[in-house]
């Protein structure tokens, strides 16, 4: 985030000194770095008797983990609101520079380089705010900071007061932004968080990309202050969307893997593929604890859900009303395996209030 806030602005300061075909040179040369590093990068991997999923069916999976992971629901819409309402600044910061303040690619380097070091300052604060607020809190008071620095930036004709604007809106981009992804991360086990990124940065940037063209369109039909001031009403019901679904707190669940499963030994020459496996688990319930049984079975269902399983039932025995059965299936047996691998330490609570209702 450092980096992307610093670089436009060091960008700008080539344009006005040096002219934009230098700027483009110097930013192709500087990936050979990059390449570099990853050339040399050697990650490394757990261990794994499992083959490795398909693109297809592993992108299918981070899909529906995200699908059903409320936590994560609640991040990427928040983060899409800010992206797409955010994005008016950058996207019509040009047009601001050479119309309202009347200046040229110095002036627009400058905006740039408030926005950067808004931005450090917003990283360097980040910390102390988690520590006193909740991540609620810091993420309000991020929506309004750049809601301060939109209106500013549509109001003003003042290089300096447009600058006081942008420090406001660097330091709020940062700290939404990183809260944001950290979130995403840590409500995500290590088995699917790329895949959980990799939506957080598409509704992201998706959003930027969809305010960035629509705040253009109002700017051009009407007028470039319009836009900005428009852009404000999203960011300020970005806010009002707290009250409704508050973010979840970083240290709510403990996603490390449970590793407490074991793969059966099996009668028969089972291989890799071999399936569709069904899986049945038998209960017995008594009548006055059948709500709160039912209670942890819909969230029991979420996970399995969540994990990979198909076909999920829950079914009761017409001949004996205390028995119930609960079944799903995955299309292989290497899926199960994966699915109970993909068990985290917080899925143990409810697996411990089912057993504790089991008679």
């Amino acid at each position: 985030n450092l980096s992307r806030s610093v670089g436009p602005a060091i960008g700008g300061i080539i344009v006005a000194a040096a002219g934009a075909s230098v700027a483009f040179a110097i930013n192709a040369v500087s990936y050979l770095g990059v390449l570099g590093v990853l050339f040399r990068w050697r990650p490394g991997h757990p261990p794994s008797h499992l083959p490795r999923e398909q693109i297809g069916p592993a992108m299918l999976a981070g899909l529906r983990y995200v699908a059903m992971s409320p936590n994560i629901g609640k991040v990427l819409l928040r983060a899409f609101v800010f992206g797409f309402s955010a994005t008016v600044v950058l996207a019509l910061l040009p047009v601001v520079s050479a119309g309202q303040l009347g200046g040229g690619p110095l002036t627009y380097g400058l905006m740039l380089g408030a926005f950067g070091v808004g931005a450090i300052g917003g990283a360097l604060l980040g910390n102390r705010l988690h520590r006193r607020l909740s991540a609620e809190w810091v993420v309000r008071i991020a929506f309004a900071g750049f809601a301060f620095c939109v209106v500013i930036t549509g109001l003003s004709t003042s290089p300096w007061l447009t600058a006081i604007g942008m420090l406001s809106g660097g330091a709020c981009w940062v700290l939404a932004l990183s809260h944001f992804n950290v979130s995403v991360q840590l409500f995500s086990p290590r088995w699917v968080v790329g895949r959980t990124l990799s939506v957080y940065q598409t509704v992201t940037f998706g959003g930027m990309s969809l305010g960035a063209w629509i705040w253009g369109l109002i700017a051009d039909r009407w007028s470039t202050p319009t836009a900005l001031l428009v852009a404000a009403v999203p960011l300020f019901l970005g806010i009002a969307m707290g009250f409704v679904l508050p973010l979840p707190k970083r240290t709510a669940l403990d996603l490390d893997p449970l590793n407490s499963w074991k793969e059966p030994a099996l009668e028969l020459d089972l291989q890799p593929r071999s399936g569709p496996i069904r899986v049945e688990i038998t209960y017995r319930i008594a009548t006055e604890d059948i709500p709160a049984f039912l209670a942890a079975m819909t969230e029991r269902k979420r996970i399995r859900r969540r994990d990979g399983a198909r076909h999920w039932i829950l079914a009761r025995d017409l001949g004996d009303p205390a028995v119930w059965v609960e079944t799903y299936n995955t299309p292989t047996w290497t899926d199960y395996v994966r699915h109970n691998l993909r068990r985290t330490k917080a899925d143990v609570e409810i697996v411990e209030r089912i057993r504790a209702l089991h008679r």
